[in-house]
């Protein structure tokens, strides 16, 4: 749920606060032991820190929660216990984390709020750094020599990797002119380029890789077997101290520089400031060389610089007061971009792709952006009007990347002052890259498409891969890689889908090179491979319509088309007749409730008697036997309702119970709205079920809805 539409604290009585408050410590306990223990996140950083900002808000206006419930609240905690499987150690000076900032607010807050505590009015200067996104590690060193190394763990115990410290080229074994004892701390991290790397050997193994570099450096620094983290490009920036015999230096940045003479690496962008302002300016200055500096920060951590008044303001119970971290907004970035390309879709739809200076945004590593279409790009909508203050894009210019959960990242805006003088505006093509035909744009589509149609090889291999989706045929062991390569095979061609089911027959007719013996196979998977093409060639009238990928032919409209006609027989004898775009059978199709005169257009179009289209689709059909749609029920209890499903359904798969939902007549839609009749919510339902409570929505479980539709 966003924040939008968390109820305000003040409105919420206790019981309600205080379930409230059990869901998020649940959810926020899972989310620390996946992170800091399992190097595996199972939500972003700022889905975390949003619920976290939430508990504490929870905690502050009910106080007697923590008192009443017996659980720890992850307020009062620092990162997780350990794994098991390392030694542990206990942590001499205690490894805590710090408090956030997100606003030029709260770091003017924090800069008060220390001098109130120290009742200070004269000068005062902090430290600025980048908050280095990796993990935490303590290095222990006694008479110079390293003996002990550990991660932070949950902040008072961490796990003993000494050994698998020792491989990594940025830590000394051994330290001349340092104090007897010393605790250095600091970050492992991976660099950008050392990860592409490191994920592109996985790859080309069939290993798996890795989301991002933090999970990256902290699955490798986390190896039980020391030669795994060795064969790893591991780095290190040192940027604070545990336990120290004798004190490095009077300030913070004094001790910092100290740490580097005695030959750590120290982030050169560390800089003293002089109030709030200052540290704002260098925020602004850390975050527009992000995606140029070669390895992942997530903000900026400043501290009090002098470190007498750091031992005044002392510490919280799980941060110190004298330091905070400026998080940098999880869902943007900046970055260059590289190059525009044009991808050509199975409709023809000309694409621009942003190829972009790797960046992470939201936990991910970002390389590719969406730019829509060529109206995008010049910096208007589809109807002329200025978007971004009508700035164009170009390649070379300085551009803001957006991503939000799964939403595919886009390029959100432009920084003209560091455009290049000889950058030039984006020519769009008006041919198509691929195969040279044409691309017009149809007045009032948004889209430039290419006019090749079957001669498009583009258009001809992601029409297959549509054709083999999940969705759709559903074909085991054809995914998008195989498509392609069958698509230029020489001997084994799959140029069309009918050509899929003629594989069999072609591969035993030839004597030379079966397909078993050839890289990348195998007797088994050849056998599973045709066994999989031959269990497909049943298929319900639906899913055969929506395999055909016609453009505004979605899974909706065949599942009404399939519930029309009933049969593919009779489905393609009112297209033959519909073709003129009048008469009953057009009017019949026009006239089926959720279709529309644009996508019966599209869907005549694409079947038109006597083109090489409808040539091949024949072909295709000549191969399959198609199941029969029963017509909806229209006097069920659930017929002309909307209703959605949500959690997990323990009894039947959620295409069973769709399949089911519409036989009855019922809609099945994927969100919660106004017009939403009833939501059938399993275990786990999550934000559709509170979305159905605020909007008054029927809420039923698995077995009310099986009793309402008759088993």
């Amino acid at each position: 749920m966003s924040e939008d539409q968390m109820r305000p604290v003040a409105m919420m009585s206790e019981p309600e606060a205080v379930a409230e408050w059990a869901d998020l410590v649940h959810l926020l306990l899972d989310a620390n032991l996946a992170y800091h223990r399992d190097d595996a996140p199972v939500m972003s950083d700022a889905s975390y820190d949003r619920m976290k900002r939430r508990l504490a808000e929870l905690e502050a206006a009910f106080p007697g929660i923590q008192r009443a419930m017996t659980m720890t609240s992850p307020t009062d905690m620092v990162g997780a216990a350990p794994a098991d499987g390392f030694g542990k150690v206990a942590h001499r000076v205690r490894m805590l984390s710090l408090e956030n900032a997100f606003a030029a607010e709260d770091v003017a807050d924090f800069a008060d709020r220390v001098r109130k505590f120290l009742n200070h009015s004269g000068d005062l200067t902090f430290t600025a750094e980048p908050k280095i996104d990796g993990l935490s590690l303590s290095l222990r060193y006694e008479s110079g020599v390293l003996v002990q190394a550990a991660t932070r763990g949950d902040g008072e115990v961490g796990e003993n990797v000494t050994e698998n410290a020792r491989t990594i080229r940025d830590i000394p074994q051994r330290l001349t002119d340092a104090p007897e004892v010393l605790e250095v701390r600091g970050e492992v991290y991976m660099s950008h380029a050392d990860f592409a790397a490191l994920n592109a050997r996985a790859s080309a193994a069939g290993d798996k890789t890795f989301a991002n570099p933090r999970n990256a450096a902290a699955g490798s620094l986390r190896q039980l077997d020391a030669g795994v983290t060795a064969s790893r490009p591991l780095r290190f920036f040192a940027y604070a101290w545990g336990e120290v015999t004798s004190p490095l230096a009077a300030t913070q940045f004094e001790a910092i520089q100290r740490l580097n003479a005695l030959g750590f690496q120290t982030n050169p962008l560390t800089i003293l400031c002089d109030g709030p302002d200052s540290l704002l300016a260098h925020y602004n200055r850390i975050e527009s060389q992000r995606a140029t500096l070669g390895y992942d920060i997530d903000g900026v951590v400043y501290k009090v610089n002098h470190l007498g008044l750091q031992a005044r303001l002392g510490f919280r119970s799980t941060t110190p007061r004298w330091a905070i971290a400026h998080k940098f907004p999880a869902e943007l970035a900046w970055t260059t971009l590289l190059g525009i390309d044009i991808q050509v879709g199975r409709t023809g739809a000309l694409s621009p792709v942003a190829r972009l200076q790797p960046v992470t945004v939201g936990g991910v590593v970002v390389s590719n952006a969406t730019l829509h279409n060529e109206d995008y790009i010049a910096g208007r909508d589809s109807k002329g009007a200025e978007i971004r203050g009508g700035k164009d894009i170009r390649v070379g210019d300085w551009v803001q990347i957006y991503r939000a959960g799964d939403v595919i990242p886009k390029v959100a805006d432009v920084d003209l002052s560091r455009r290049k003088i000889d950058a030039q505006p984006f020519v769009f093509p008006t041919e198509c890259p691929e195969c040279g035909s044409p691309a017009h744009r149809e007045e009032g589509d948004s889209v430039r498409r290419c006019t090749g149609g079957l001669i498009c090889p583009a258009q001809a291999v992601e029409r297959l891969k549509h054709f083999v989706s999940r969705g759709a045929f559903d074909i085991e062991g054809l995914g998008a890689k195989q498509v392609e390569m069958f698509f230029n095979d020489e001997i084994l061609p799959v140029k069309t889908p009918a050509d899929i089911f003629t594989l069999a027959a072609r591969d035993a007719a030839n004597p030379l090179q079966k397909l078993k013996n050839r890289d990348g196979f195998g007797e088994t998977s050849v056998a599973k491979l045709f066994a999989a093409v031959e269990a497909r060639r049943t298929i319900p009238l639906d899913r055969l319509i929506f395999a055909l990928g016609i453009r505004h032919i979605g899974e909706t409209s065949s599942s009404l088309l399939a519930r029309h006609y009933g049969t593919w027989e009779n489905l393609i004898q009112a297209i033959d007749f519909a073709c003129t775009f009048t008469g009953p059978d057009w009017e019949s199709l026009t006239g089926i409730d959720g279709m529309g005169e644009v996508s019966a257009r599209a869907l005549v179009d694409a079947l038109i008697p006597a083109t090489a289209e409808r040539g091949e689709v024949d072909r295709l059909v000549g191969f399959l036997t198609v199941l029969p749609v029963k017509a909806a029920e229209t006097d069920s209890p659930v017929a002309g309702k909307t209703v959605v499903f949500t959690g997990t359904l323990e009894k039947m798969t959620r295409a069973e119970a769709k399949a089911r939902a519409e036989s009855l007549g019922a809609k099945v839609a994927g969100s919660v709205s106004a017009k939403t009749d009833l939501l059938i919510a399993g275990p786990g339902a999550g934000s559709k079920a509170k979305d159905a409570e605020r909007l008054g929505v029927e809420v039923i479980d698995e077995d009310a809805w099986l009793r309402l539709i008759g088993g």
